[in-house]
């Protein structure tokens, strides 16, 4: 067979991942912070971007009845009230009679009566005791959180008078985390500053005498030593006892006391110190500021016994592209760069609009689904929460499971039962005994730290126990899985618990 170049027209398809196709994916698993933030940079760079101030009204589900009525007729009350009209109905007077809108007179200021007042860094305004147009606000008065570096530099300039043991207390505070460890071996510092490993740990000493007590250790025995030697406690029984806190993990008092050398109420005495100190002493200073779970859907039950389901407002950052301004800019382009920029920019903003409206309808959707397939669990509690997985929901609701997987990843929901991340709802089927519905992993693990909690202290639950009891209750499950639940739990084994326990009765 001759071989010669020839050209062929042949049929196909594929799927090109556009970039706008891209960021629809993307916005789909980005939590409302992370979306709120990145509309705050778009907004930024495209001109034909701005942010609607508009009243914020929750987005419903297709369950609810009446949904749009009652959005339009929100929609009119909010206007409304925003009029002077409503604004003075609501207040039962005039604005007049509100706000002033007179100056002081030059007669009442020169008088030196109460209205005389000086001016600083701008008119000063009655009405709040803040001066207007000044360059420091409010926030100026306030004071910035202490963190834990500067608290140890602050006691470092004190403690230290020798420059070289200032740079080396500098790098070791450098070193600590958040926790209040020394993140870094002495050894590293030592060499990086071209100085001694004794000279290091004297000043890694004097570091470790400042408060918070316990700060700077290496490990957490050192820590916990470190602060029973600043209260004295620090006694040949407890060294013994820090050189084996692998028995006190375990609870194993009986190898305890003969380590120790000590009786029961010694070493329930020398456990019960140990609780008592604090294993991450830099946590009281600064850090990461804990960041408030926002719900993106609220649910609520209606009067006929169905469920209500609103999108949160709050997490939906709503942007508008100012139609106006893309006409005058465009006219006024010159050049086909700038043409360019225009259009990229308007269809740049077009995109993202039509992104933000399809990323809250499909959370709404996966969310009523969620609800539809957990009835029982929002009626009743977790008892009744069902298996269910990924593929189930994405069939009902027509996408694909790794949509539905975007879309519940960093979102919550709160019911009257708390809040929840959507992924809690899917979990695992535990097969029943005989032909039962099959269990959810999760109600399953709920029982299971249930039946631990109501144990006496003369009838501790072994595992082989519980899987008998659970058998009794109709669930098929192995001793393995009930161990992998109660450790993800961090539920201690029976004779772990018996240990305590017993301990516990003794004092």
């Amino acid at each position: 067979m001759a071989m010669m170049p020839r050209m062929e027209l042949r049929q196909g398809q594929s799927l090109v991942m556009t970039p706008q196709l891209l960021q629809a994916i993307k916005l789909l698993q980005l939590s409302h912070l992370e979306l709120q933030n990145f509309v705050d940079g778009e907004l930024e760079r495209n001109p034909l971007l701005e942010r609607d101030d508009g009243p914020d009204l929750p987005v419903r589900g297709e369950g609810s009845d009446g949904a749009h009525e009652a959005d339009s007729e929100a929609y009119a009350r909010a206007e409304s009230l925003n009029t002077q009209e409503g604004i003075e109905g609501r207040l039962g007077t005039g604005l007049d009679n509100v706000f002033q809108s007179e100056q002081p007179s030059a007669a009442r200021s020169d008088a030196g009566g109460a209205d005389s007042l000086p001016v600083i860094g701008g008119a000063y305004s009655s009405r709040g005791g803040s001066f207007e147009d000044g360059p420091e606000g409010f926030e100026s008065g306030l004071t910035a959180e202490l963190s834990l570096h500067d608290h140890l530099a602050a006691q470092l300039d004190l403690a230290v008078i020798d420059p070289a043991d200032r740079i080396i207390g500098r790098h070791l505070i450098d070193a600590v985390d958040d926790s209040g460890y020394l993140g870094e071996p002495v050894s590293d510092i030592a060499e990086r500053l071209g100085v001694g490993l004794e000279r290091v740990e004297a000043v890694l000493g004097i570091v470790q005498s400042f408060d918070p007590s316990g700060v700077a250790a290496r490990d957490v025995a050192e820590c916990l030593s470190i602060q029973l030697r600043d209260r004295n406690r620090f006694d040949p029984a407890m060294q013994a006892l820090i050189a084996h806190l692998h028995l006190v993990a375990k609870r194993d008092f009986a190898a305890l006391k003969r380590v120790c050398g000590v009786d029961d109420e010694d070493i329930a005495d020398m456990v019960g110190e140990i609780r008592r100190l604090d294993p991450k002493p830099g946590r009281a200073f600064g850090g990461s500021a804990a960041e408030t779970v926002v719900p993106d859907v609220f649910i609520r039950a209606a009067p006929d016994g169905s469920w209500l389901i609103d999108l949160n407002p709050d997490t939906l950052p709503r942007v508008l592209v100012n139609q106006t301004y893309h006409a005058r800019v465009s006219k006024a382009a010159r050049s086909e760069e700038e043409k360019a920029f225009i259009a990229e920019c308007l269809q740049t903003a077009n995109w993202l609009t039509r992104s933000l409206e399809q990323r809250a309808r499909t959370i709404l959707k996966v969310a009523s689904e969620i609800v539809r397939q957990q009835d029982g669990f929002f009626a009743h509690g977790v008892e009744h929460l069902r298996p269910l997985n990924l593929k189930t929901v994405a069939d009902a609701i027509g996408m694909h499971e790794s949509t539905v997987s975007r879309v519940t990843s960093n979102k919550y929901l709160t019911c009257s039962r708390g809040v929840f991340e959507m992924k809690y709802f899917f979990s695992a089927a535990i097969a029943a005994t005989g032909y039962g519905e099959a269990h959810s992993a999760e109600a399953v693990r709920f029982r299971i730290k249930q039946m631990i909690d109501e144990e006496s202290p003369t009838d501790v639950l072994s595992d082989d126990a519980i899987v008998t009891k659970l058998k009794a209750g109709g669930i098929d499950i192995a001793r393995r899985t009930v161990a992998k639940y109660r450790e993800s739990l961090r539920i201690p084994s029976s004779m772990e618990r018996r240990r305590e326990k017993v301990a516990m009765a003794a004092r």
